[in-house]
């Protein structure tokens, strides 16, 4: 539930948008995210715990031009979770990657390693040519969304926070033989930078909600990521509504949600802005998101 500054010309009442109005206001937001989703995770190092390791070849390096010093693509258990330090340079980006505890903050968190080599053909044979980024973008979808549905028990939402994430060979460690993917569960922005983690997703209610109080920028009238609220903003998250007590059973209707949130949010909006006359006299909209089966189904109430 957030609060967002209308059109001046905006009348009163129709300050309080219902879901589905918030929707068509905000789809941009919901492109962004299945767009970031998809986003393509280069790996550029090895571990820093070679004991976890089971090194397929000697080579690694980003995906992206340019050499790195790294050790190897290594192999990954299921339900570890990856960290690195990001930087805007390919050739150094990603060169620390470590596994560390899924408690800690983390970038990725490792549904499962596939061996491409023992694929029949010769797309992933000796000497085979480097794919393009538009096919590991289709072996993420043909391979990592199983993979990954796989891992959590088919309760992956896909509406949720989480986005489907491939890591695979460097262009050098593909040369040297490594035909390892890497598919995962990362946390994308808006504009596809990945987030960190904390916790594992298999003990993560997943439902896209950010903590009360955080402002989400705008970019060419697109929200984005997270900014200070002292910077311009699309909206600001004024609470977050659990569902679980209201509707312990099946999954309610968007009109019964609706329904509920209406009374609810309004009322958590007016004690976060300190005045029932807040919304009114500084110009804002209230607007809040409902859940649908999908996202129910896979365990979201928020």
């Amino acid at each position: 539930m957030s609060a967002t500054e209308p059109d001046p010309t905006t009348s009163e009442s129709r300050r309080t948008l219902s879901a589905t109005t918030a929707r068509r206001g905000l789809a941009m937001v919901a492109v962004g995210a299945v767009l970031a989703a998809g986003a393509t995770v280069f790996l550029s190092g090895g571990f820093s715990t070679p004991e976890k390791i089971t090194t397929h070849s000697t080579a690694s390096g980003p995906a992206t031009a340019g050499p790195v010093s790294a050790k190897s693509f290594g192999a990954a258990d299921p339900g570890v979770c990856l960290q690195w330090t990001p930087t805007d340079d390919p050739e150094t980006d990603r060169q620390d990657l470590s596994e560390v505890p899924c408690a800690d903050a983390h970038r990725f968190e490792v549904a499962r390693d596939i061996d491409m080599s023992v694929y029949p053909g010769i797309e992933f044979g000796p000497g085979a040519p480097y794919p393009g980024a538009l096919r590991f973008g289709e072996l993420r979808d043909e391979h990592c969304t199983a993979a990954v549905d796989g891992y959590v028990g088919a309760k992956f939402d896909p509406n949720g926070r989480y986005g489907v994430g491939l890591m695979f060979p460097s262009q050098a460690g593909w040369a040297k033989g490594e035909r390892t993917l890497r598919c995962g569960v990362q946390m994308p922005s808006n504009t596809g930078a990945l987030l960190e983690m904390t916790g594992s997703i298999l003990d993560q209610d997943q439902s896209k909600v950010w903590p009360t109080g955080t402002c989400i920028g705008i970019n060419q009238n697109v929200p984005a990521d997270p900014v200070e609220c002292s910077t311009p903003h699309a909206f600001e998250v004024a609470s977050v509504i659990n569902l679980t007590q209201q509707f312990p059973g099946g999954h309610p209707s968007e009109g019964d949600q609706d329904a509920y949130l209406e009374k609810t949010c309004t009322d958590a909006v007016n004690g976060y802005l300190g005045s029932e006359n807040a919304l009114r006299d500084k110009t804002l909209t209230l607007f809040w998101d409902t859940i649908d089966v999908s996202s129910w189904l896979a365990g979201s109430r928020q």
